[in-house]
């Protein structure tokens, strides 16, 4: 490892500054973009999983601070970072290298850089199908907790992915960043939701479905969320995935590109269904 690591608290950094992790596993393609989007910040630090490509040195010649550990899950990885990587700055902004942060973004950070009444916040991805922004259908707003306190916010696992967990405080910074969701061949998007799926059943299948009353929550990320869990459930999901965001959330509008990225997400979705009937099955076999 290039650095040292330590599990004490950030250290005070200049107020308003803010630093910024990037989880990597060959992404050489992607990095810099992600970088130069973060060019102006005080400290950069990149956690890879393992690359064999040139990710570390694109890192280091951009000036970030590189470190690695093998991948478990994005949780565990987020919380690796926030507790074991001693950041310049008590508040870390969290990316992934097809991601980008753009100057109305790091502003709001710098803004809200010196706060200590809340652990996180929630910040929405535009995210962006072959360079174009598809809003409609892709759920805009889909809230992530990404502007966290160090070391004190806690990610959980969720699926594939992470969320905050339950005693974190939250606010929203209505600044967005640009996450580009296929960044090299369709084939290589398909092969990762294949890999997704796996993960997404074995959560479907050991969380409980939440209340019907959270569908009609006051809260939007409550009834998304609850929606998403509802929806692992339905029958012909892949249809219904399809007819949802292309027509109900009126993806049609979004343009070139909107249909595709909508087929492409039913297919995904095929995939989970897949996979919950081969675990439903093998645990049936089990018991």
């Amino acid at each position: 490892m290039s650095e040292t690591m330590l599990s004490s608290s950030a250290t005070a950094g200049t107020a308003g500054q803010f630093s910024v992790l990037i989880l990597t596993l060959n992404e050489e393609r992607n990095l810099p973009a992600c970088l130069a989007s973060v060019a102006g910040c005080t400290d950069v630090v990149v956690l890879d999983s393992g690359s064999t490509d040139r990710t570390c040195g694109i890192a280091k010649q951009a000036g970030a601070r590189f470190f690695q550990r093998p991948f478990d899950d994005f949780a565990q990885q987020r919380n690796y970072a926030q507790r074991q990587i001693r950041f310049h700055h008590p508040w870390v902004f969290h990316l992934d290298a097809d991601e980008r942060m753009t100057p109305e973004l790091v502003a709001a950070c710098h803004a809200n850089a010196t706060r200590t009444d809340v652990e996180g916040f929630y910040v929405a991805p535009k995210m962006l199908w072959h360079g174009r922004w598809l809003r409609r259908c892709t759920d805009f707003p889909a809230w992530q907790a990404r502007f966290v306190r160090a070391p004190e916010f806690r990610f959980i696992l969720v699926g594939h992915g992470q969320r905050e967990a339950a005693d974190m405080r939250m606010d929203t910074l209505t600044a967005s960043y640009l996450h580009e969701l296929c960044p090299g061949s369709e084939d290589e998007w398909l092969a990762k939701h294949r890999r997704y799926a796996h993960i997404e059943a074995q959560h479907a299948l050991a969380t409980n479905l939440p209340s019907w009353k959270t569908l009609f929550s006051s809260e939007a990320l409550a009834r998304r969320r609850a929606l998403k869990s509802f929806a692992t459930r339905l029958p012909a999901r892949s249809l219904a995935r399809f007819i949802y965001q292309y027509v109900l959330r009126r993806g049609f509008l979004d343009g070139a590109g909107a249909a595709r990225f909508c087929y492409l997400l039913a297919r995904a979705d095929g995939f989970l269904a897949d996979e919950l009937r081969q675990q439903r099955r093998a645990a049936h076999f089990r018991s």
